[in-house]
């Protein structure tokens, strides 16, 4: 049985969407950010870096959504969520989903938690004032050269969707309107109409 840690609203919904898009048996267990849980020592001895998601396996535990995703596709392959027999294509998703962990996440963060990065009051509110514009940015950039259609890699559904309809979620915080990327606004409405996305708003409610 696998155990998903995780945060609704939170970066963590993407694994969480893999999962029932995988129809895997698995359990939930949100941590609750607001009491600090994550930093607990009890959710420490199972993620030291105190972050969500956290895939508890058989194995052992594996932190970082771009390799729970990876996880999730290939131990489900019947599912078809990821190109696993065609090198070239998988290394494409695993390249959009990287872009959206280590450029896009961080550029959201500068938001939402500034105090990563600097301890001065003025640089921590630079950095707030500059995190909309980079958002833009990156979302820009997917629309226009990395996102397919009607999914991220074009024809197939992927892992790679249920991070990118992840981080369009984010969009308001920034002032930003999806309609802004009408590639992406496509491809948001379609998420919706999915049952695996509208049993993960649920059960995240």
């Amino acid at each position: 049985m696998l155990t998903l840690y995780y945060t609704p609203g939170a970066c963590s919904r993407a694994s969480h969407l893999a999962l029932r898009e995988a129809e895997a048996r698995f359990e939930l267990y949100n941590l609750n950010f607001a009491a600090d849980e994550q930093r607990s020592p009890e959710y420490l001895r199972i993620n030291p870096k105190g972050r969500v998601p956290a895939l508890a396996t058989p194995r052992g535990v594996i932190t970082e959504n771009p390799a729970i995703l990876a996880y999730i596709a290939q131990s489900h392959p019947a599912a078809r969520l990821a190109p696993l027999n065609d090198a070239f294509e998988f290394a494409r998703m695993q390249a959009f989903n990287s872009y959206l962990c280590a450029t896009v996440h961080v550029a959201h963060a500068h938001l939402r938690r500034a105090e990563r990065w600097a301890d001065d009051a003025a640089a921590r509110a630079e950095l707030r004032r500059k995190a909309p514009s980079v958002v833009d940015a990156c979302f820009a950039l997917m629309n226009s050269e990395m996102v397919g259609a009607p999914w991220v890699l074009g024809d197939a559904f992927s892992v790679a969707d249920c991070y990118l309809f992840t981080l369009t979620d984010w969009l308001p915080a920034h002032g930003l309107d999806v309609g802004r990327y009408p590639v992406i606004a496509a491809h948001h409405a379609r998420m919706r109409e999915r049952t695996a996305v509208q049993e993960t708003l649920a059960a995240e409610r």
